[in-house]
């Protein structure tokens, strides 16, 4: 591969990999800052799920932490150039994976509740499911298509270039 090419590839590499801890940084980042009772946007979670932390805010720094870890591992990862990595990349592979079904799935079913077209029983908080079709979930779900970029962009050429 000329030298041009593979400083390109990793440029690229690092611009996505960065793009998806930055992501995912954000989201742990208000997992903490809830975990401490910060409020700003718990709206946007919908109530139900405020209810369930409420008392038990403790829980979010696991929840954080798992979040901190998936983000900069990747990148932390890659500048090492991948070590155990028969390991390490397919965990991050399994991590993107999630992170695009997660955030893709809940997304356009966020978007199909507030059109109309599912109808939940009892009803669901609107700001909540806001909050979800257009903040949470589409964050997960950029987030893992980033991290799935950095890893194709990343992946260790053969002799024929493929």
């Amino acid at each position: 591969m000329p030298i041009r090419e593979m400083a390109a590839t990793r440029t690229w590499t690092a611009g996505a990999l960065i793009v998806a801890c930055a992501l995912g940084v954000t989201h742990a980042a208000f997992s903490f800052y809830w975990a401490t009772g910060g409020e700003a946007l718990a709206w946007s979670l919908g109530t139900d799920l405020v209810d369930r932390f409420r008392g038990r805010e403790w829980l979010l720094v696991p929840i954080g932490v798992t979040k901190l870890s998936a983000a900069v591992a990747p990148v932390i990862l890659a500048r090492a150039d991948w070590p155990l990595r028969t390991m390490t990349r397919p965990v991050c592979w399994a991590a993107a994976g999630i992170l695009v079904g997660w955030g893709g799935l809940n997304t356009v079913v966020a978007h199909l509740v507030l059109l109309g077209a599912i109808q939940p029983e009892g009803g669901f908080d609107r700001a909540g499911m806001i909050g979800h079709a257009y903040l949470w979930d589409p964050l997960f779900l950029v987030w893992g298509i980033a991290l799935a970029m950095g890893l194709v962009a990343s992946r260790k050429q053969t002799k024929r270039g493929i």
